[in-house]
């Protein structure tokens, strides 16, 4: 695939202005999901005039090969399983106990390490915008769509640069609006491949972010 976004700032923008097309009513509450997510999110919730937040979801990564997960599990507490994936490569439950476990814990440490930063708003009767740098499997999105829906949002819309068409297929339903500009169709599908300036986004630059976001709106006074 043809890179599509110099960075996920300008996937950020390109993705505001196609959700100001839809006229979303009130204040929309953006939650991203970390760590690449945030930088996409800064420019759509400043050009939204929404607030934004974090919600962290975790990869339940699969114990012989950690690049690859069987599900996710987010800072809201909602598991979601890949179960014929699971039921492929033979994890019992004490295996996926154990993950969810690790992971929880992984989930809590980052929440301390944000030092108050995060938790600020609650979806409950909001239009909430979910958004990720991309989406390769959807795992992950399926999470964060089912927390959020548990604290009964008056609608969910999720805006991602880019995404495998198998994760569109995934999570297309389960939402109110998809926004994912570049749908990538082939059999090998990588995020970073929509981007020419892709890294690995750090806690720190996470953090350093938020910090600046949260002072600019003077969201601590």
């Amino acid at each position: 695939m043809t890179a599509s976004y110099v960075d996920r700032e300008e996937a950020g923008r390109v993705l505001s202005h196609e959700l100001q097309t839809r006229k979303l009513e009130g204040t929309p509450l953006v939650l991203a999901i970390p760590n690449g997510g945030l930088a996409v999110a800064a420019p759509i919730a400043k050009a939204l005039g929404a607030k934004l937040d974090l919600l962290i979801v975790r990869k339940l990564q699969i114990p012989y090969n950690p690049e690859a997960g069987f599900g996710a599990i987010t800072s809201l507490g909602t598991i979601i399983l890949n179960k014929p994936l699971v039921a492929r490569i033979g994890l019992n439950q004490d295996q996926i106990d154990s993950v969810v476990e690790y992971t929880r814990a992984q989930i809590d440490n980052r929440k301390q390490g944000y030092g108050g930063l995060v938790g600020h708003y609650s979806p409950e009767g909001k239009i909430v915008v979910l958004v990720d740098d991309g989406l390769a499997s959807g795992y992950t999105m399926l999470a964060a769509i089912q927390s959020v829906r548990n604290l009964t949002p008056r609608k969910i819309l999720v805006a991602v640069p880019t995404a495998s068409a198998s994760a569109v297929s995934l999570i297309r339903d389960e939402v109110d609006d998809l926004i994912c500009p570049h749908i990538g169709s082939g059999y090998v599908f990588a995020v970073a491949d929509a981007y020419e300036d892709w890294y690995d986004v750090s806690e720190t630059e996470v953090i350093e972010l938020l910090r600046s976001i949260r002072l600019q709106k003077k969201e601590f006074d």
